[in-house]
């Protein structure tokens, strides 16, 4: 849960973003007021196994978006779906609840998780994400976003969430 992790990587990369510090805002319904000034989309994201529990899902999608997860299994095509454990979470991002962030993968050194994007997401020219912990929030444009996950290794698709999820 360290962000000086995620700042440093993202430096190192070359990344341009914008800090911004609030109190903890472990829900997004949390986060709103601290949200309303800064222009990006915010972003939801949810870290899910299969039934088996070999298998790890980090989905991200629009603040604005009700999931599913019925439909979402049905999108992903990976079998039923369920939230992952704490101790799953902390295993292969290195994160607590509330501070789920792709900027976890960092901490993914076997590129075990999966990534799923909404799509959609990719109309904006900012996205903002916790840097792993909930009491800051960062925004980067979405070429920078892309090359963080590229930088990280692991497989990322974009999925367009359909009625379903709204």
């Amino acid at each position: 849960m360290n962000p000086e992790m995620v700042y440093k990587t993202l430096d190192e990369l070359g990344i341009t973003y914008e800090k911004y510090e609030h109190t903890a805002t472990p829900t997004v319904e949390d986060a709103l007021p601290y949200w309303a000034e800064i222009e990006a989309i915010h972003c939801k994201n949810l870290f899910f196994r299969n039934h088996k529990g070999n298998q790890h899902y980090l989905v991200i999608f629009s603040y604005l978006k009700q999931l599913n997860i019925r439909q979402l299994e049905l999108l992903l095509k990976q079998g039923k779906l369920s939230f992952a454990s704490d101790k799953r979470m902390q295993k292969y991002l290195g994160l607590q609840p509330g501070s789920v962030s792709p900027f976890g993968l960092i901490n993914d050194k076997e590129n075990h998780v999966i990534v799923f994007i909404d799509e959609s997401l990719m109309d904006h020219e900012k996205i903002s994400f916790h840097p792993n912990i909930n009491t800051a929030t960062l925004v980067l444009k979405k070429s920078d976003f892309i090359r963080f996950l590229d930088f990280s290794g692991n497989s990322y698709h974009f999925i367009q969430f359909n009625d379903g999820i709204k």
